[in-house]
Order: structure tokens, then C-alpha cells, then sequence
């Protein structure tokens, strides 16, 4: 017998489901961004370089400060998976406190304190996948929220408004990456939205300052000089769950086939 909260839970999802309309099913071509309207204003975008990234979590510390996700709760903005896969064909996924402390253990951390061993011969290969909101060109978290606290600019990024939000949790749950949380303060919505306090003003996110290693860069998909955009014009990038129709724009480098 299927309970209420159950059956409403799975209600919502449905309906945000239909709420998708079949457009958004077409495969995303970041070059039909360069063609909209409103062509002199910033498009903003993401790109990660996972051939880059060492987990060392600074970007998750320098999120939190920047932010106000408190330090030490379980919850941040943007986190780093490490991806160990074994010989046998299994994938190894962790990301202790979202990688705020990178990886001190050699271990996968499968939660509850403990952790699981894999012997270095057993290993076929080993990296980290920085994962944050992918302000997504088609986003159902606006489609589903009920209040309108969830809302797109016309330079693409996704923002809540924390005078408006409810925290009935509806994005939350229509969020196919799972980037949304309740904040554990402010006791709303929470989520990535790139920095837009400091991108608006010529300044980088948090977490691109944070990277030593040029893991993070955001740049503007309308500026045919932007590095960024003359990166994800012309070499071979990724999203992450393409089939979903949400159109991201967070693009991946050297993303392996593993991750989801």
C-alpha cells in the first residue's frame, strides 16, 4: 500500500516530467545560444577540464566562505566525485563532505564512518569529476516552482529568490543532477548559481579563483574571443545527462564515459 507522502512525492515528479515540453528533447548545440536574442549581452557558461582536477577540495572550501553554506554542514554548492574503476568492470564513486577536505583517505567512503579498500593493482583508473548546478538552458526547477522563486536571467544563469521561496522542495526533486539542498539556515532552496554576485561585476566565481590548477573556468558563450567559448566551439566536449533535454551549460573536458 503506497503512502500519502509517497504518492505525492512521485505525483510531482510526473507532473514535472509533462511539464517538459518536446522541444526540450532535441540534442543541445551550444552554437544556437550565439543566435538568440538579445546577441549583446553575456551568455554564461562553464567549463570543466577533468584532466585537470586533483580533488583537492579547495574550490568546495572557497564556495562555502563566499556563499554563507555554513563550513562544516553536510551540504555545499558545488562538490568533486572521485571515480575509481577496478579491473572487474565495477565504478568506485565517493565524495566525503562534498571533497571540502579533498580525499585524506585512501578508502572509498561508502558512509557510516566506513570505508572500502581497493588494492592499487586491482585498479584500472582513477580521477575526480568537479559537478556543480548546470544552469541549464531548459531548467525544470523554474518549470516546477509554484511561487516563481526559482527564475532564469536573460544571460542564462538560474537563480532563487530567498524572500520568495516556500522550501515546499519541488526543485529539489525535479533537479535531475541533484545540485539543490535546503539551505540549513536560511531554510530554503539552495543552489550553484556561478557566482553571479561577483560574474556580473567582471570578477570570476569563487571556485575559479579557488583552482590552482585551471580545473574551473566560466566564460561567455556569446564572446566568439572568450577562451572559453573558442574551447567548447571547437574541441570535443560533454555534458552530463544529454538525454534529459535540460540543455546545460556546464561543459566537460575529458569527461569519461563512467560518469553520470
Amino acid at each position: 500500500m503506497i503512502s500519502r507522502r509517497s504518492f505525492c512525492k512521485k505525483s510531482l515528479l510526473i507532473a514535472g516530467g509533462l511539464a517538459i515540453p518536446l522541444s526540450c528533447l532535441e540534442l543541445f548545440d551550444p552554437k544556437r545560444l550565439l543566435a538568440e536574442k538579445d546577441e549583446k549581452g553575456p551568455r554564461w557558461v562553464f567549463l570543466v577540464d577533468t584532466r585537470k582536477c586533483v580533488g583537492c577540495g579547495f574550490c568546495v572550501k572557497g564556495c562555502k566562505v563566499e556563499n554563507e553554506v555554513p563550513y562544516d554542514a553536510n551540504v555545499t554548492r558545488t562538490w568533486v566525485e572521485r571515480y575509481v574503476v577496478t579491473k572487474d568492470g565495477k565504478t568506485h564513486i565517493d565524495s566525503p563532505k562534498g571533497a571540502r577536505d579533498g580525499f585524506p583517505n585512501k578508502g572509498i567512503d561508502i558512509g557510516h564512518g566506513k570505508l572500502e579498500e581497493i588494492r592499487d593493482e586491482d585498479i584500472e583508473k582513477a580521477f575526480f569529476v568537479p559537478k556543480l548546478c548546470n544552469q541549464c538552458d531548459n531548467p525544470p526547477c523554474v518549470q516546477v516552482c509554484p511561487v516563481g522563486a526559482t527564475y532564469q536571467t536573460a544571460d542564462g544563469v538560474v537563480l532563487v529568490d530567498r524572500s520568495w521561496c516556500i522550501g515546499c522542495g519541488y526543485c529539489i526533486m525535479g533537479c535531475p543532477y541533484g545540485v539543490r539542498f535546503f539551505h540549513p539556515v536560511f531554510h530554503v532552496a539552495e543552489k550553484c548559481n556561478f557566482c553571479y554576485h561577483r560574474i556580473t561585476k567582471g570578477m570570476q566565481t569563487a571556485c575559479v579563483d579557488s583552482c590552482a590548477f585551471g580545473a574551473r573556468r566560466v566564460g561567455n558563450l556569446r564572446d566568439p574571443e572568450d577562451p572559453v567559448t573558442k574551447i567548447i566551439m571547437t574541441e570535443r566536449v560533454n555534458v552530463l545527462k544529454e538525454e534529459y533535454g535540460t540543455k546545460p551549460q556546464v561543459f566537460y573536458l575529458g569527461l569519461s564515459k563512467e560518469v553520470k
